[in-house]
């Protein structure tokens, strides 16, 4: 088992930096402004040949509102799972009540704690360390994580109390997970659909818009299938999006999407089918990600209530007509057993390998069927087709005046192939290739005869 350090410290010290820092990453949002960082945040780092886990976590402040306690509860899960402390403390701030109220109760966890004052840049890390003797937590270490001022002597020193996990010869291998985005609108049931199918309070769901602000990777297995579940923040029209860190909270969602083999696309039964509802689902569209739209909240609705939503879906995401529809009740559990068969069939139907001879046939069955239409006297003609990409499948036609082919027959064609290969799910992007004229700027050249005759008959020609 690879090493697990916690960072754990008041809001706004530091500590999402700090893993940026120890996992030469960009993955934790960093901002000033306190109480970013709400679930923990697992990363990879490493110095030299020591691999280690660590585990961001969000400020414990000490406030009692319902908020803060979920978050404790983040942090203080994390440290149950942790092998080493790293209690981070403000070198401007100084010792506060809050600092003090902390390293008591991580002594009674009986962790062994490694304090850290951060932010010593630009003040006299000697004095400034002095108050922090008070703890009683053993020698202080300064660092500057923004700068990495510290960083490496701190991690030394704290790998050094360590196990050593040996060294192993493999090769890495790449991750073989189906990944999951879970996305949608603020306050619409993402977090809770996590929960439901891990089955524990894994990130914070709680009844206020903007509660997830950084996407969340989650691996975990159901039925020997490896997945990995990415929880997103909440994506509200841009003319609401204001703050700094809900412009980053949004950018990373779109991180998150591109990243996935599968998105689930989370609805709420109880409000209207809006248009950033329509603009997210056209985003994973363009991005051409197997997609899953997922209703939640149905329960406690009427018969003529879902008609409604049923309708409303057809009317404003006519486009999604390749996706798998799905009514749960992420509270209660109702259909969210239901999503890993169809998550399954999409990323199957996504990753597929199709044959060349197999396509080509397809094709010309469809185009028997149905011939494109004439261009200037001339039938437009579609040759053979191959396999050009997965994820979104990537079907590539080749023939001739393809650039003149007219939509409509383009959606007949896709629609064509997804009816043949069975593809569920997942969109089909389509790229027409144009062959050159191997003919084209060569002329024959003439026989001394044909030249002969050539020069007798323009002499005939009366010259204009």
């Amino acid at each position: 088992m690879l090493p697990v350090i916690a960072l754990v410290g008041r809001p706004n010290v530091g500590k999402s930096t700090l893993f940026n820092r120890m996992t030469r990453t960009r993955d934790a949002l960093v901002a000033d402004v306190p109480g970013l960082t709400r679930d923990r945040k697992y990363g990879d780092g490493k110095l030299g040949d020591r691999p280690f886990i660590v585990i961001d976590t969000g400020g414990l402040s000490g406030a009692a509102d319902d908020l803060d306690g979920l978050m404790a509860q983040q942090a203080w899960q994390a440290i149950e799972e942790a092998d080493l402390l790293f209690f981070l403390v403000d070198a401007r701030d100084g010792l506060t009540s809050g600092d003090e109220t902390i390293a008591a109760a991580l002594r009674r966890t009986g962790k062994p704690v490694q304090l850290v004052v951060n932010k010593t840049d630009g003040v006299d890390a000697d004095s400034a360390m002095a108050d922090f003797y008070a703890l009683g937590m053993g020698e202080p270490q300064p660092i500057a994580a923004a700068h990495g001022r510290g960083v490496a002597a701190l991690m030394d020193s704290a790998l050094a109390t360590l196990p050593v996990v040996p060294e192993t010869t493999d090769e890495p291998v790449d991750d073989d997970s189906i990944r999951v985005a879970v996305v949608g609108r603020p306050n619409v049931g993402k977090s809770t659909l996590i929960n439901r199918i891990l089955g524990e309070q894994r990130v914070l769901a709680f009844d206020r818009p903007g509660t997830t602000r950084d996407s969340i990777f989650i691996p975990f297995r159901r039925d020997d299938v490896a997945y990995t579940l990415i929880d997103t923040a909440g994506v509200r029209r841009r003319a609401r999006v204001t703050q700094a860190v809900e412009k980053f909270s949004v950018i990373k969602t779109l991180q998150a999407i591109d990243a996935a083999h599968v998105v689930i696309l989370v609805l709420d039964a109880h409000q209207e089918i809006s248009e950033q509802d329509a603009s997210l689902a056209g985003y994973i569209a363009e991005k051409g990600r197997a997609l899953i739209v997922a209703v939640n909240k149905w329960d406690g609705l009427d018969a003529h209530q879902q008609g409604q939503i049923t309708g409303q879906l057809e009317r404003r995401l006519p486009f999604l007509g390749f996706a798998t529809l799905q009514y749960i009740s992420a509270l209660h559990g109702t259909g969210v057993g239901l999503l890993f068969p169809h998550i399954q069939k999409a990323y199957a139907s996504a990753m597929r390998e199709l044959s060349t001879p197999g396509l080509t046939a397809i094709l010309e069955q469809t185009v028997q069927a149905h011939q494109p239409p004439l261009v200037r006297g001339r039938r437009i003609k579609l040759r053979y087709a191959h396999q050009g990409g997965r994820n979104p499948p990537v079907i590539v036609i080749h023939g001739n005046q393809t650039e003149r082919l007219p939509a409509a027959y383009k959606r007949y064609l896709v629609n064509a192939f997804r009816d043949a290969l069975k593809l569920t799910g997942t969109p089909i992007r389509l790229e027409f290739r144009t062959g050159e004229n191997p003919y084209k700027g060569r002329r024959n050249k003439l026989t001394g005869r044909q030249v002969k005759r050539k020069t007798r008959l323009m002499r005939h020609v009366k010259k204009r």
